[in-house]
């Protein structure tokens, strides 16, 4: 296969130069001059590009910028619709304008476009006085980061092909073994803590329903995968506690007493409970297998 003539490549990549340029198409040219300025960026469009009778060459150019940015918001508006939903197109269009500037596409895939958007929220978070009311930059940077969250749970890794636990097999187990066993979680699992109630919101948007603005409440949900669908759980303190240990390796009986704290009913209530939520996380695909050994 012939590779590209150098001058080809040369005027391919200084079209990505000047198309992509937050600038603009003069600033994008200019930026591809030895010396950089609007004379040499207009110089350059006009040596490159021929007018026709209708648009100067710059204004051509334009068409192409304008629309590589366009399909950019129209990606970013995709992986943050409920987002969207709460701010409106324009706003939501002037966070993601500000977004790109500053964290440019680095990638050949769009998969990839909004990995810093939520940190770019949490970078330039306005005073509670910019919107609605107090905490309204604090619940939009919990919704973000929710729906961010069901977009890398979709595109990552998975169990689809991996090992199940059935709850039988969880009963199987000897009682004495339990407090040392040590629980594999799905790999696609993420545990996420809220200051607003994201999780609700975002169900009601997804719903149809009128989703409106919440009252600050600690929520904590899990995320996974289950045969290629992403499935979202409410969690209490404890539980999220619990999983986290799990997650970070403790084996059952340091898991548990390490979420002991945030219990709010009886102890041996809540051990109950925990039974209860294993063999409900074992059907759902949270819980994977113990010790590594697998179930069913």
């Amino acid at each position: 296969m012939n590779s590209i003539p150098k001058p080809l490549a040369s005027l391919q990549q200084w079209m990505q130069t000047v198309i992509t340029h937050p600038g603009g198409v003069v600033a994008g040219a200019a930026s591809t001059a030895e010396h950089p300025t609007e004379d040499h960026g207009l110089d350059s469009v006009n040596e490159k590009i021929l007018p026709n009778r209708a648009l100067t060459s710059v204004q051509r150019l334009e068409i192409y910028h304008h629309a590589y940015y366009a399909r950019l918001f129209e990606c970013l508006r995709e992986y943050f619709p409920a987002l969207t939903h709460a701010i409106g197109d324009d706003l939501f269009d002037e966070f993601a304008f500000g977004y790109l500037q500053k964290y440019p596409p680095q990638s050949y895939t769009l998969n990839r476009l909004a990995d810093c958007f939520v940190q770019f929220l949490q970078e330039t978070k306005p005073g509670d006085t910019t919107f609605e009311g107090a905490g309204w930059a604090d619940f939009l940077i919990d919704l973000a980061r929710l729906e961010w969250t069901i977009e890398e749970v979709f595109d990552g890794e998975g169990n689809e092909n991996g090992a199940t636990l059935s709850a039988e097999s969880l009963k199987a187990i000897p009682l004495h073994q339990w407090p040392t066993s040590r629980l594999i979680l799905n790999p696609s699992l993420r545990l996420l803590a809220f200051r607003f109630p994201v999780n609700d919101y975002y169900t009601t948007f997804r719903h149809g329903g009128a989703a409106e603005f919440p009252a600050a409440r600690e929520t904590w949900v899990a995320i996974h995968r289950r045969e290629f669908i992403v499935r979202r759980n409410e969690l209490t303190l404890a539980q999220y506690q619990l999983l986290q240990a799990i997650r970070d390796g403790a084996p059952l009986g340091e898991a548990i007493e390490r979420a002991a704290d945030a219990v709010t009913v009886d102890f041996v209530e809540w051990v109950r409970e925990v039974q209860n939520s294993f063999q409900t996380w074992a059907v759902e695909q949270v819980i994977t297998s113990v010790n590594g050994s697998f179930g069913d």
